[in-house]
């Protein structure tokens, strides 16, 4: 079964991996086992101690959801080890006509050749010009012409080399110009099978012939060997009694993995003229062969966004996915999908609100540590009920998820903020923790949270939040950077900005605006206070 990645956006923050982890488990309580909660980033310091406090692990870490190999409805066609009959990979192949080419393994099952159809056609080609073996296993020929070695017992032979001759009857004297070493098929020709002992023949081959009774049980240097095929017959199947490793494509292989992706896959396969690829496990083993015709419709990985809409917070490769359901209370953003999806989007608080509802529609209940988790998103998200965006069915939600979690949720609160920053971390770090891009009326800007007990002591270290913010702003060629320290206390937050101050100054009417940061009381919200102001500036 085929997972089904539920995530949220990039720099998660709470509430964007306790939605996705609470939607998984949703699912999974309606008989849906498939959905999988994954996060897009590093968790920040409260979402992991919240995850510590009621005992979850963290979510899968996503990294891309591009179509992979791993993806596509690839041939799973049987593999040959090297040391089996030519003659066996030629009845594979025409047992399966579809396939272009069969993997060649070693014994540990890595891909050691490619045998082609083509291949052994040219090998048996190649043996009318030379008409000689090399070292063939008895044991292959015996399997290839279904024949049966007549010596005594005492007699022991491991391979066959030779020039290969077809006697046939005629005037004057039997094999002449045969050499030492031959390797002579005939038929009912007894002076020919004495000739070719006397000369030391490496083998003589009888086809369908009266003989084999007469020389059965004697002791020679010779290999004698009885089959029921004809000469003409056991002659070609001794050219495909070799093993196939002699005549399989060893070098140059192209060759694929599973999580190799489909758009770089297309790019190789552009550049070599191969019918069929081996797919690779991550141990080396052949797992199939992979070729043009099954990239046309590759699987999409399937996935459901929890707390966003839009693209620029999004998973990599998004485009190349099925999105088949979206739960947000964001504006709504870029994101396209391919067909009509399952849509939420509230305006409430927290999407963890949201997923909670959901929950109490279905007539489900979550267990008392998801419940906890899950009022710990809530208030961690409405800034413990103080935010912009928090509504009332936000506070009735949370508060049944502490009753059924038997938590105080003022007691917890103070736990979150206490737990949200490690004000040691590296500037960088904490600029980065949740950060989100936002493209308004063609500009091109980033944000960045930090919700606090102490702004005070943060904005001690300001000259490294700003070099932070210019080297992000130069990487990312953003118009703006702004970095909110948000004081849960004092309900109000420090606007730290790179950028034109009059957009600071005319989007939050202000008399004047001095340095690179400044205190807006009574904003709290990114989504509902930040970019609504810079979107009504810019038009």
């Amino acid at each position: 079964m085929e997972p089904i990645y539920v995530f949220g956006h990039r720099n998660p923050d709470t509430d964007s991996v306790v939605s996705a982890m609470a939607y998984a488990a949703l699912r999974s309580a309606l008989g849906e086992n498939e959905y999988v909660a994954a996060r897009l980033g590093h968790l920040t310091d409260e979402t992991s101690f919240l995850l510590k406090r009621f005992g979850f692990e963290p979510p899968l870490f996503l990294h891309t959801v591009r179509t992979q190999v791993r993806d596509v409805d690839f041939d799973r066609p049987p593999t040959v080890s090297g040391s089996v009959a030519v003659s066996h990979a030629w009845d594979l192949l025409r047992e399966h006509p579809d396939l272009s080419g069969l993997p060649v393994t070693d014994e540990q099952g890595r891909l050691a050749g490619m045998i082609t159809a083509s291949g052994i056609a040219e090998r048996d080609m190649d043996s009318i010009d030379r008409p000689r073996v090399e070292a063939v296993p008895v044991f292959n020929l015996l399997s290839a012409i279904e024949g049966r070695v007549i010596n005594s017992d005492d007699d022991v032979f491991d391979t066959l080399t030779g020039e290969v001759v077809i006697a046939l009857p005629g005037p004057g004297a039997c094999l002449r110009g045969v050499r030492e070493g031959s390797i002579v098929i005939c038929g009912q020709q007894k002076d020919v099978v004495d000739e070719a002992l006397r000369m030391g023949a490496s083998c003589v081959i009888l086809c369908q012939s009266d003989l084999a009774d007469q020389y059965r049980g004697i002791s020679s240097p010779t290999c004698i060997i009885a089959t029921p095929c004809d000469a003409y017959r056991a002659a070609r199947l001794i050219y495909q009694s070799i093993p196939v490793r002699r005549i399989a494509k060893a070098d140059g292989l192209v060759c694929f993995h599973l999580d190799d992706y489909i758009d770089d896959v297309r790019d190789t396969m552009l550049e070599s003229r191969y019918r069929s690829y081996p797919v690779l496990d991550s141990d080396g083993k052949v797992v199939g062969t992979l070729g043009r015709f099954h990239l046309i419709r590759p699987r999409r990985k399937r996935v459901v966004l929890v707390d966003h809409n839009e693209t620029r917070q999004s998973v990599e490769g998004l485009d190349q996915a099925e999105i088949i359901a979206i739960l947000d209370h964001h504006r709504l953003a870029d994101v396209q999908t391919r067909g009509p999806v399952f849509m939420r989007n509230e305006p409430v608080g927290s999407t963890t609100t949201i997923v909670a509802t959901m929950f109490q529609e279905h007539g489900l209940m979550p267990s008392e540590k998801l419940a906890g988790l899950m009022a710990a998103a809530i208030l961690s998200d409405t800034v413990l009920f103080k935010s912009p965006t928090c509504t009332a069915h936000d506070r009735r939600i949370a508060e049944r998820l502490a009753r059924i979690a038997g938590i105080d949720l003022d007691a917890l609160g103070r736990e979150i903020f206490s737990a949200s920053v490690a004000i040691e971390r590296p500037a960088a770090e904490l600029l980065m923790r949740d950060f989100k891009d936002f493209h308004i009326a063609g500009h091109e800007i980033g944000i960045g949270q930090i919700n606090c007990l102490d702004v005070d002591e943060m904005l001690e270290r300001l000259p490294e939040f700003l070099d932070a913010m210019k080297k992000l702003q130069k990487d990312r060629a953003y118009g703006m950077v702004l970095l909110m320290l948000t004081d849960v206390l004092r309900c109000g937050t420090e606007l730290i900005f790179l950028g034109d101050a009059e957009i600071i100054r005319q989007s939050f009417n202000l008399p004047d605006v001095e340095g690179n940061h400044i205190f807006l009381p009574g904003v709290l919200s990114r989504k509902k206070q930040i970019v609504p102001a810079l979107a009504l500036l810019w038009g």
